[in-house]
């Protein structure tokens, strides 16, 4: 099988440099998950069809992962806690 190509959208990319070290790591192993199975997440309908979303944890506390992908890449969209995450995902994906 191909690699896939990981590409970060300039909001998550905000969000990373915010994070400590261990909530960096949170994160990264979440990611690995989802390369190695990208299906891990579970798929939205509606506004968001066609976006996957990951739940995982940063100390302890839920949050979600947003991400597409196809054969070739993954395209890692936003994370954060539940809190307003899908309403700031469709502003988002309208933009």
């Amino acid at each position: 099988m191909a690699e896939r190509k990981i590409y970060l959208s300039p909001a998550f990319g905000r969000k990373v440099k915010k994070l400590k070290e261990q909530e960096k790591n949170d994160l990264d192993n979440a990611v690995l998950g989802i390369v190695n199975d990208p299906t891990v997440g579970q798929e939205k309908v509606g506004d968001l069809s066609g976006v996957l979303v990951h739940k995982f944890k940063i100390n302890k506390q839920q949050a979600l992962l947003s991400y597409t992908y196809t054969d070739s890449e993954i395209n890692l969209l936003t994370f954060g806690s539940h809190e307003n995450f899908y309403r700031d995902l469709k502003k988002y994906k309208k933009a």
